[in-house]
């Protein structure tokens, strides 16, 4: 299996989109090497800003950037975009309604060996709290990239969500990337996973092993987890006996939540969510972090389990 940077796939996606956008800039917040926006640099040194350790002011750069009709990519940190810069997320961004792209990388337990403080496990229920903002949480490489070149295309403040890992390159994902639409990626009526991010490929294996077990299950990917696809997790809800969502990141406010929202206004049925189970990570190599805190086939397989039975 190969196995990618979903961050990558950010940066070569801005790299692309610049060939045809004389107004796309990209700004940074000092960490141009590990969010990868520096190959942007070397490339478009004209067009990108490094604005330093002042996330705040970055976004309100970018801001005032969308006024003038540029269109900004903002990069750094989840946990910085989103917790030290939440007030001009929403008030300077999301508010106003400005076409302002937020590009947020070293998202999740997979951070790894940064710890609790850089591990963004919280990012997905913040950014989605704030009306007129577009969450996008892409799975692969392939889709990061899909989802950067989308978000450029679309009028509106858009958060994007990408890790710091490698992850596995799910074929099954690519394609269209149309924002606000899950992709149907397994058939099924006995039970449905919704996965989001980095967990489909661990959605595809539970699929796998619970097929070989006799039971027929629905893969759901939501590559935005805002506006979800309301339309297509009725349809599981309705169809299937139960849904288990799968995301890596905190149970509370994210694509678990959203789902169960959805689901208990229109057509109540079982959900239940895998994901950081409300605690801060620790450091450690990604793998072991994903297996310590269930982020894992088997534990979807568990979860499913209690709705099969």
């Amino acid at each position: 299996m190969e196995y990618k940077q979903t961050r990558q796939g950010y940066v070569d996606g801005l790299k692309e989109l610049a060939k045809n956008h004389s107004n796309l800039v990209v700004l940074d917040a000092d960490v141009a090497k590990a969010t990868k926006t520096y190959e942007f640099e070397e490339v478009y040194p004209d067009r990108f800003f490094n604005c330093g350790v002042q996330e705040q002011n970055m976004l309100s750069v970018a801001a005032g950037l969308a006024l003038e009709d540029y269109i900004p990519f903002a990069s750094t940190f989840g946990v910085f975009a989103t917790c030290r810069a939440g007030d001009q997320m929403r008030n300077s961004i999301a508010y106003p309604k400005l076409n302002v792209k937020i590009g947020a990388t070293h998202c999740g337990i997979s951070t790894g060996g940064d710890g609790a403080s850089h591990q963004a496990n919280e990012d997905i229920a913040i950014a989605r709290s704030f009306p007129n903002m577009t969450v996008l949480v892409p799975g692969d490489y392939e889709e990061a990239k899909q989802a950067t070149i989308a978000a450029a295309n679309y009028q509106g403040p858009v958060y994007l969500r990408f890790g710091r890992d490698t992850y596995p390159v799910v074929e099954e994902v690519h394609g269209d990337f149309i924002i606000g639409k899950a992709k149907m990626l397994r058939e099924g009526s006995d039970l449905t996973v919704v996965t989001t991010g980095i967990m489909v490929s661990e959605g595809l294996q539970t699929a796998e092993t619970l097929t070989e077990e006799g039971y027929s299950i629905r893969v759901l990917h939501m590559p935005t987890v805002k506006p979800l696809d309301e339309e297509a997790i009725l349809s599981a809800a309705r169809e299937t006996k139960g849904i288990v969502t799968a995301e890596e990141h905190s149970i509370i406010g994210g694509l678990g939540e959203a789902v169960a929202g959805v689901v208990s206004e229109q057509a109540p049925c079982q959900v239940i969510r895998v994901g950081v189970q409300d605690t801060f990570g620790e450091s450690g190599q990604a793998d072991e972090l994903l297996d310590l805190y269930g982020l894992r086939a088997t534990n979807i397989i568990e979860a499913a389990g209690k709705i099969l039975s």
